[in-house]
């Protein structure tokens, strides 16, 4: 009897997880066919995002050409780090556009009524509805990041397959934490906007560069680290355990980050924005 109650009840947990998946589906395939009713704004979005990431790219060519190595890192390994923050990032707005920063408008402005108004997972819903056009254009960066970083052995290919999605997932928990605090406070869109970019512009530096309680900070606080750094030491060391702890770091990113979420919106107040968007 206990067998069949556990079967009926993964059976169902399956089922709904099939259903919110195809609904988040469903909201990123509409947000792509939005977006490319533009075809010209589409792609313009894209190369230029593209060539900003290349900017930094040829930057990075020219201090390795004069200096060699930093810290143990050399050109190819900077490569390869600018390929996984680049491809993270883009898997994390591209898909869940409504992170970090627009979250925290969202919500500041009152516009969660829209949300609350219809029979979906709400956090679902509000990730996955919008999508950062100009994120496409890390994503593609990365991959030609990750050729230049000439890592080809089928190993590291899946390595950093996982560890670029891992990347994107603590990026979307951690913007969930800093858009989150918008229920909270006042003034979260700036600070949210800030923390977004800290994330990022950490990430991009080798780790070795930073020690002591900068090191600490980009562990807890900043968790730049794990959507950089560690990825780097799990594809050059096909580092099985490293991996392990970046995915419990992810989990826990995205844990905080929903609880957080849900934990706010007792608090929430609303702006009178119930509509059909």
């Amino acid at each position: 009897m206990d067998k069949t109650l556990s079967r009926q009840r993964a059976g169902t947990l399956l089922a709904h997880v099939r259903v919110e998946l195809a609904f988040i589906r469903g909201l990123v395939g509409i947000n792509l066919a939005s977006a490319m009713e533009y075809r010209a704004t589409f792609l313009t979005q894209i190369f230029g995002m593209f060539l900003n990431n290349g900017i930094y790219f040829v930057f990075w060519y020219l201090f390795f050409d004069r200096f060699g190595t930093v810290q143990g890192y050399n050109l190819e390994e900077v490569y390869l780090l600018f390929a996984i923050v680049a491809m993270g990032f883009g898997l994390a707005y591209t898909l869940a556009g409504n992170t970090g920063w627009r979250l925290a408008t969202i919500i500041a402005q009152g516009r969660l009524d829209y949300y609350l108004a219809l029979p979906r997972n709400l956090l679902a819903h509000v990730l996955f509805s919008h999508m950062v056009v100009s994120a496409i254009g890390d994503f593609f960066f990365g991959i030609m990041a990750f050729f230049f970083a000439g890592r080809f052995h089928p190993a590291e290919i899946v390595l950093f397959v996982v560890s670029c999605v891992l990347s994107g997932c603590v990026i979307v928990g951690y913007g969930l934490i800093v858009g989150s605090a918008a229920f909270f406070f006042g003034g979260a869109q700036q600070m949210s906007m800030q923390a977004a970019n800290a994330l990022v512009s950490f990430a991009l530096y080798p780790n070795t560069l930073f020690s002591g309680f900068a090191r600490l900070l980009l562990y807890t606080l900043i968790p730049a680290i794990f959507i950089g750094g560690i990825p780097v030491d799990i594809v050059l060391g096909r580092d099985g355990r490293l991996l392990a702890g970046l995915a419990a770091a992810a989990a826990i990113s995205l844990g905080m980050g929903t609880w957080l979420f849900y934990a706010g919106l007792r608090r929430y107040e609303s702006g009178s924005a119930i509509n059909v968007m």
